[in-house]
C-alpha cells in the first residue's frame, strides 16, 4: 500500500444515493438492486446523512412502522462522516477504526463524488496481501 495514497484511490467512485424523503422500501430496495450496504441521503441534492441496510432494517422491523410510506429520513443518521478526495487514506481509516463508523463520504464542493466503506477497506487489504 502507498503511504501517499488519498481516499480518491480507493473509494467506490459515484456512488447510489437516495433521496431523504423517499420510503425505507425504496432505499431497501436500491441496496439490494445495487448490492451496496450504505447509502448517503440527500436533500435538495445536498447531503443530509447516510442510511445502513441495518438502520433500515431496525427502523423497518419497529411496530408502527410501515416502510412503504416511512420516509429514508427517519431511518438515517445526519451525523456522516465526510472527507474530501484529497484526504490521505491512512488518516481515513484510522478515523473509521477509532470511531467504529462504518463508511466515509467523499464530497467536493458540497457535492457527494464517493463512498468508502469498511468492505472497501478489507478488499483493498486482500489485494495488499495477494500482492505478496
Amino acid at each position: 500500500m502507498d503511504k501517499q495514497a488519498t481516499i480518491r484511490d480507493h473509494m467506490s467512485a459515484l456512488p447510489h444515493t437516495v433521496g431523504s424523503e423517499q420510503t425505507i422500501t425504496f432505499a431497501q430496495e436500491l441496496m439490494v438492486r445495487h448490492k451496496v450496504r450504505h447509502l448517503p441521503v440527500l436533500h435538495g441534492g445536498e447531503l443530509a446523512g447516510i442510511v445502513s441496510d441495518r438502520d433500515l432494517g431496525l427502523v423497518a422491523g419497529l411496530n408502527d412502522v410501515n416502510p412503504d410510506s416511512t420516509p429514508v429520513q427517519e431511518a438515517m443518521s445526519s451525523e456522516t462522516y465526510v472527507v474530501p478526495p484529497s484526504a490521505p487514506l491512512g488518516e481515513v481509516l484510522r478515523e473509521m477504526g477509532t470511531k467504529k463508523y462504518g463508511s466515509a463520504v467523499v464530497a467536493e464542493q458540497g457535492k457527494v463524488v464517493g463512498i468508502f466503506t469498511t468492505t472497501d477497506a478489507v478488499v483493498m487489504l486482500a489485494d495488499w496481501f495477494a500482492k505478496g
